[in-house]
């Protein structure tokens, strides 16, 4: 890493926000009721980082289940209505060193940037949970709700990159805890891709999508800028 990096695209849960993969752990329980058996390992390995709605379409494809439109908005509503029950009583954290992290980006004048395949609304209440905000934690927020196409396909990060002035992915580090913000890294030719090992997947399955890094923490960049 060197001082070329002008932004750094975090991912939320699972990088820089711990909320115990309870987003997971909601599309499993949701997939439940309507009498499909899940295990949390393959919701985790199907789903991590992806926009929700297609999330629950690529996890029942795994298992070769096909569901109409209608039946899949079904069920992301009910998902919806369980995540919001499930954040009533939620407590987040973020990870050990972020916060000290962002400080020292901000004195190096990297942007931040954080993306998620969540919603607006979810992004949103995780954020407020935090008391984290636009212009003062981190520069932008991205969603879901931001772009046609979520990851891997790169809109997130080219939005990003327009809100905060970078012409260039050349000048982009993306750092995310699934193999999906990886190949969304690549897919925008980030300088730099970055796995964590926090959130929903392991470190040879972040292996698998050939991040230019692996770390365990999310404070080991300050080792790297």
């Amino acid at each position: 890493m060197n001082q070329k990096i002008k932004l750094v695209v975090f991912d939320m849960a699972g990088t820089t926000i711990d909320e115990d993969n309870v987003v997971y752990k909601t599309i499993q329980n949701t997939l439940n009721q309507y009498n499909f058996n899940f295990t949390l390992t393959e919701v985790l390995v199907n789903c991590a980082g992806k926009e929700k709605r297609q999330a629950i379409k690529d996890v029942l494809r795994f298992k070769d289940i096909e569901q109409t439109d209608e039946q899949i908005n079904t069920i992301f509503e009910s998902f919806k209505e369980n995540l919001k029950e499930a954040y009533a009583t939620l407590t987040v954290k973020s990870f050990k060193g972020v916060e000290e992290l962002f400080t020292t980006l901000k004195e190096k004048q990297i942007k931040i940037a954080l993306n998620t395949g969540y919603d607006l609304i979810t992004a949103k209440s995780l954020l407020n949970n935090l008391n984290w905000k636009e212009g003062v934690e981190f520069d932008t927020l991205v969603t879901a709700d931001d772009v046609e196409k979520g990851r891997p396909f790169p809109d997130m990060i080219y939005k990003a990159m327009d809100r905060t002035g970078i012409t260039s992915s050349e000048h982009v580090a993306k750092i995310g805890d699934s193999i999906v913000d990886i190949a969304e890294g690549k897919s925008a030719n980030c300088k730099y891709t970055i796995g964590v090992t926090t959130g929903a997947q392991n470190r040879n399955q972040l292996q698998t999508a050939n991040p230019t890094y692996i770390f365990d923490q999310l404070s080991e960049l300050l080792n790297h800028i």
